[in-house]
């Protein structure tokens, strides 16, 4: 029997090889705050080790990957890699529905048909000034890959927007998959946070997937350090169902 050979095949792709036939294959994609995150799939497990060895010889440090926490035998490899623990997302299911929630005094709350994307962008680009001054994004879940030129493409069929006297404030971004939609981002400008905006946003967003999309339900991902947006969704009935750890290779 030959053994394992590894071959890049592409500028983010490798493929494992035992007797002609594709074992496994790796992949790395660069996250829109710069980081690269590798992912490993094989069908032989000496696969694993080989992939992995040769990744971390082709790509510069640090590394970073996702596993799932209960997949021990997964998380267990990477750590024989030199991977470590970064930090730990909290999975969270929320029912849709109607939700009885009042709007702070002065705020409205705008519907995807209806949001500015100039406006929406400039909100876009001051939030995440605001998150990077303070947690990092690093903290914020995997979001859209950014444009060649390093712009990130806005959707605003994607997102709901919270207005206060003219100027928007605060937004949530919901991708419906199927009977279920992931909230990729809720989010308030500093100056405007602990007013109740969140959770007017976030009732809002699920109470449209189940009155005009028919779903039932929505997942949401909270870096386990963001104290604040699990309370927000916990207080608006999310339900934890499991976690995922980020790895790193420094």
């Amino acid at each position: 029997m030959n053994s394992v050979m590894v071959t890049r095949v592409a500028e983010t792709q490798w493929q494992a090889v035992e007797d002609d036939r594709i074992v496994g294959h790796g992949d790395v994609s660069r996250r829109p705050d710069g980081r690269l995150f590798v992912s490993i799939d094989v069908w032989q497990d000496a696969a694993f080790g080989r992939l992995g060895a040769a990744i971390l010889a082709d790509l510069p440090s640090p590394l970073h990957t996702l596993v799932g926490e209960a997949d021990i035998d997964q998380k267990a490899r990477w750590e024989q890699l030199g991977f470590t623990l970064a930090r730990r997302e909290w999975e969270y299911v929320l029912p849709s529905g109607p939700r009885e929630t009042g709007l702070p005094a002065g705020v409205t709350i705008l519907p995807d048909e209806q949001v500015d994307e100039r406006l929406l962008v400039a909100l876009d680009r001051a939030i995440r000034e605001e998150v990077e001054a303070t947690v990092g994004w690093q903290t914020m879940p995997a979001e859209v890959l950014p444009r060649p030129a390093g712009t990130r493409p806005v959707d605003p069929s994607k997102y709901t927007v919270a207005v206060r006297n003219g100027a928007y404030v605060g937004l949530v971004r919901v991708a419906p998959v199927r009977r279920r939609a992931r909230i990729g981002l809720i989010a308030v400008r500093a100056d405007r946070q602990r007013q109740g905006i969140g959770r007017a946003l976030l009732a809002h967003a699920l109470g449209s997937l189940h009155r005009d999309a028919g779903i039932d339900s929505a997942w949401a991902e909270v870096d386990e350090s963001n104290t604040a947006a699990m309370a927000l969704i916990e207080d608006i009935g999310a339900r934890r169902t499991g976690s995922n750890v980020e790895l790193v290779r420094r």
